[in-house]
């Protein structure tokens, strides 16, 4: 049984005009590692992956999607700094475009979250610090099991340029590939994380110790960011209160404020807002990472997330756990201005329209998410209305 809304009403279906951008619902995709680029290059999956995904009006945002040679931690993750990649990447963005949705690629750097096995010439992976991410987490190897965590090198302060440049490259690479424009990934344990978070960062430099020091990388990524492609093309992700890969801060709001009043003043100074902040959820730990199937309160968090969006002059965009309801409430309560989904969006390809009309929702299998199958548990997930095929394509593997 379904319910349709009114979209006039419904607060998930107001249009929004996100920066240059208007959007005809707040149902973001949120990015996801999802493993399946074979060699570092976007394939017809990801064409269609994204396609089924796009509405029109829509606001999607690609996987994190690799700076440089040594920014992997996943097996196939895509990349955006070689003009294979980029060329590969077009026919994603084409497809996307050619159903009237708007997307984003996110820039990612996964820092000590990686391993000599994805590193050129199996180098030790960068980071802040010297210290390993501790034995409590594993990484995925590109053989499919797991393995302990391998100390970093700590990136010199003559280093750290040629990272933000990486960036910056980035940028550019995906613009030339036709994106909308691009979200920094400073959130969840990665490399921008690992300097923001006092827990990972222990540094003596001008990079380490009190929140101006420890937002200094961050900021000068984003202001490289901006200088190449325009301040209303560039969003950025943190996660103050995620301690995911151990990424933990013993004052999140303060972290969080800290990197907000640096936001406003560069737009400021700019006289230019950013796209969108882009924050997660607190309860994307405890119920992200696990089959949960509880609702969340609506009240959770809401504390540290109602200040921070109170603070920040511009679109706040939530993401981390959410329901329909849930998400419902945040635009109501103006929490958010757009909510990005994850892993329901994996099992319901249409989930715009089943958010819309209150249809059941397909659930996920957590086991096909990281593997290098190009259909299933990728694109086999049905629509509403569509029958379960006794002989579906078998994979193409």
């Amino acid at each position: 049984m379904v319910d349709a809304e009114d979209p006039i009403t419904s607060p998930l279906f107001r249009p929004y005009k996100m920066g240059k951008f208007h959007l005809s619902h707040r149902v973001v995709l949120a990015p996801m590692t999802r493993c399946r680029a074979l060699n570092e290059l976007p394939n017809q999956a990801l064409v269609e992956y994204y396609t089924q995904r796009s509405t029109p009006g829509g606001f999607l945002i690609t996987e994190g999607t690799l700076v440089s040679p040594t920014a992997p931690g996943f097996p196939h993750c895509p990349g955006i700094y070689t003009d294979e990649q980029v060329e590969a990447w077009k026919k994603v963005v084409n497809a996307v475009h050619a159903k009237g949705a708007i997307i984003f690629c996110q820039l990612w750097h996964v820092g000590r979250a990686s391993h000599p096995v994805y590193q050129p010439g199996g180098g030790t992976p960068i980071s802040s610090t010297r210290k390993p991410i501790s034995k409590a987490w594993k990484i995925l190897m590109p053989d499919g099991s797991h393995a302990n965590y391998l100390p970093p090198h700590a990136l010199t302060t003559s280093e750290i340029p040629a990272v933000v440049e990486d960036y910056r490259r980035a940028a550019l690479n995906a613009i030339r590939a036709g994106f909308d424009g691009i979200e920094l990934h400073g959130a969840h344990g990665y490399l921008i994380d690992q300097f923001l978070k006092d827990g990972i960062n222990d540094r003596l430099d001008e990079y380490g110790g009190s929140l101006a020091n420890r937002c200094r990388f961050l900021m000068q990524v984003i202001n490289a960011v901006v200088s190449a492609i325009g301040a209303k093309r560039v969003a950025v992700r943190i996660s103050p209160a995620i301690d995911h890969l151990d990424a933990s801060d013993s004052d999140p709001l303060a972290l969080g404020l800290a990197v907000i009043e640096r936001l406003n003043k560069l737009q400021q100074d700019l006289g230019s807002q950013l796209t969108y902040l882009h924050v997660t959820q607190p309860r994307y730990v405890a119920r992200g990472q696990t089959e949960a199937r509880g609702q969340g309160s609506e009240e959770e968090e809401a504390g540290l997330m109602r200040t921070l969006k109170n603070a920040y002059q511009g679109t706040f965009m939530c993401s981390g756990g959410f329901t329909r309801d849930l998400a419902k409430q945040a635009i109501k309560d103006e929490d958010a201005d757009v909510v990005s989904f994850g892993r329901l969006f994996i099992s319901n390809p249409d989930l715009v329209h089943k958010l819309k009309v209150n249809a059941p929702l397909n659930r996920y299998v957590r086991a096909t998410f990281y593997t290098q199958d190009p259909v299933v548990g990728y694109t086999d997930y049905l629509f509403l209305g569509q029958e379960q095929v006794t002989n579906r394509p078998a994979s193409r593997l």
